[in-house]
């Protein structure tokens, strides 16, 4: 069931929607709405992110995805209540490759995903953070992955954090299970830019327009080869670089651009 469907079922039960999906101007905000659950990640959170991940990869009027949350926290990683629940490992083998499932779906997905950082993100909380392409935190902002407190080493979201953080700095978020502030997570590269609670829905607006203000064309085929590369050789990486923008050479749009910066001129991209 679509973020969209679960809101017209919800309004028709009266229950809240645990996923909100908002439209305007190319951006596409996704809020997680489970604030009294610290927004976490149960079966039906990943069903509806899943589904709607799905649906917004063949939406050509979706620019950028803002990945957000009401309540407290961002997200407080997988519901252990509900996991406590079925203590099997089948079950929990299929729950992780959902989840894992979900965030490979974020890194699939055709338009750049921003995490809107307001609050506390822990374990696979902090998985999604890492997960989105860019994200922008509140100071109020915390993370960390938190599970090896619990007896749980937090394997799947160290995936996502081994990716965009150094090793050491990995394997000391991961042996200690500490909760750091949202600067030192930007200091080690999993957040983008850290401002004033306040400020933080005008900068993440600044950031999304200022990637709708690009070639959707060059964004998309960026998106993809970028992930592709960085699991490759160095000499691989460049063997697909090099064939990829050869073929982003001879897009609509570069052909524009490039007219543009040499008459001087504003761009007028051709949308996708």
């Amino acid at each position: 069931m679509s973020a969209q469907h679960q809101t017209r079922a919800a309004a028709a039960t009266g229950a809240k929607p645990i996923l909100i999906r908002e439209d305007a101007g190319g951006v596409c905000t996704l809020t997680l709405n489970r604030p009294a659950q610290y927004n976490a990640l149960s079966e039906a959170m990943l069903a509806a992110l899943q589904d709607t991940l799905d649906a917004i990869a063949d939406d050509a009027s979706v620019r950028v995805v803002v990945l957000a949350a009401r309540g407290k926290a961002f997200c407080a990683g997988h519901d252990l209540r509900e996991m406590r629940a079925r203590p099997e490992q089948a079950y929990y083998e299929q729950l992780f490759k959902t989840c894992s499932r979900m965030m490979l779906s974020i890194i699939r997905l055709p338009q750049p995903v921003i995490a809107r950082v307001h609050g506390i993100a822990t374990a696979a909380g902090c998985q999604l953070v890492a997960t989105c392409d860019l994200a922008v935190a509140s100071s109020a902002a915390s993370l960390g992955t938190s599970g090896i407190n619990v007896g749980l080493f937090c394997m799947t979201p160290g995936v996502a954090l081994a990716r965009k953080v150094k090793r050491k700095d990995a394997f000391e978020l991961l042996f200690t299970g500490d909760i750091i502030p949202a600067e030192r997570a930007c200091e080690l590269g999993l957040i983008n830019r850290v401002v004033p609670p306040e400020q933080l829905d005008a900068a993440v607006a600044a950031l999304a327009q200022s990637i709708i203000g690009k070639s959707q064309a060059a964004v998309t085929a960026g998106k993809r080869v970028f992930y592709q590369q960085i699991e490759l050789g160095l000499e691989a990486a460049y063997e697909l670089a090099s064939v990829e923008m050869a073929r982003n050479m001879m897009f609509h749009d570069a052909g524009e651009g490039i007219d543009a910066f040499i008459g001087k001129r504003k761009p007028v991209w051709r949308h996708k």
